[in-house]
């Protein structure tokens, strides 16, 4: 079982290397001792771990955080969530989940303080009673609910960058929706000119990577014109992987169906 450990522990150390080519620090050999850097946005966390023998069969890393910027409730909860993602794993390696799991924690905390930074002038500049009469119809989703994540679809018929701006800012209008971890968007928008029609398209992931460039592939794919899909995502604290995307392109799909817009 120790051979076995020890070879899952390089295979596993290797596999990070590639991905973290200038993050991770071996510490020391001997010790099995490493350090991975994770930033975002200028916020910078230290993961310090140290894999005993009997890691993965039986016993998590040993760790500790470094963040001299981060408050001790949120530390405190980051631990706890590491720790949950090792109780869900027993048995496999969990390093390359708990590196990823601190950068999601980074992204929510950077896109909360953006926020907070936002001043009461600017909100008021915007002239909401133009929002008011020429903002299109919004079809609002279903909630699709996985670990605590929320997914929430908004769809609406644009026909110009106006319109589009007008469905955003309707949409943020709604502490909820504004609060929301991630409100990512793809748009698709026919045109014709004077030389035939053509498409304007365009897509914001809002800090889920590849999320909005997915969001216009579907478009892309369901030939849709005119069609403007926001998901607005509410982080639970569980890590969703893969599913993350099965769960943003179903609500899509759904919220554009919903309001009448799917092409047949």
């Amino acid at each position: 079982m120790e051979v076995d450990n020890l070879s899952r522990q390089v295979e596993e150390i290797e596999a990070l290397k590639s991905i973290y080519t200038e993050e991770l620090t071996i510490d020391s050999e001997i010790t099995r001792s490493y350090t991975i850097r994770i930033e975002e946005n200028k916020k910078e966390v230290l993961l310090y771990v140290t894999l005993p023998e009997d890691y993965p069969s039986i016993s998590p890393p040993k760790f500790e955080l470094s963040a001299p910027w981060m408050d001790r409730q949120t530390k405190t909860n980051l631990h706890k969530t590491l720790h949950e993602i090792y109780l869900d794993n027993v048995g496999e390696t969990v390093i390359f989940q708990w590196v990823e799991m601190i950068r999601e924690v980074l992204q929510t905390v950077c896109k909360v303080e953006k926020k907070i930074e936002v001043t009461e002038p600017e909100v008021d500049s915007l002239d909401l009673t133009t929002i008011e009469i020429n903002c299109p119809e919004i079809t609002h989703g279903e909630i699709i609910a996985d670990r605590k994540s929320i997914f929430q679809g908004h769809a609406a018929e644009v026909h110009s960058i106006d319109d589009v701006k007008a469905v955003l800012n309707k949409l943020k209008q709604n502490r909820k929706i504004l609060n929301a971890t991630h409100n990512m968007y793809a748009y698709r928008i026919e045109r014709k000119t004077a030389k035939g029609t053509n498409v304007l398209q365009d897509c914001d992931d809002d800090g889920e990577a590849h999320a909005g460039g997915r969001m216009l592939h579907l478009l892309q794919v369901l030939n849709q014109k005119n069609t403007l899909v926001v998901v607005s995502r509410w982080y639970g604290g569980v890590q969703l992987g893969p599913d993350r995307f099965r769960h943003i392109n179903n609500a899509s799909r759904q919220v554009i169906q919903q309001a009448g817009l799917l092409k047949k």
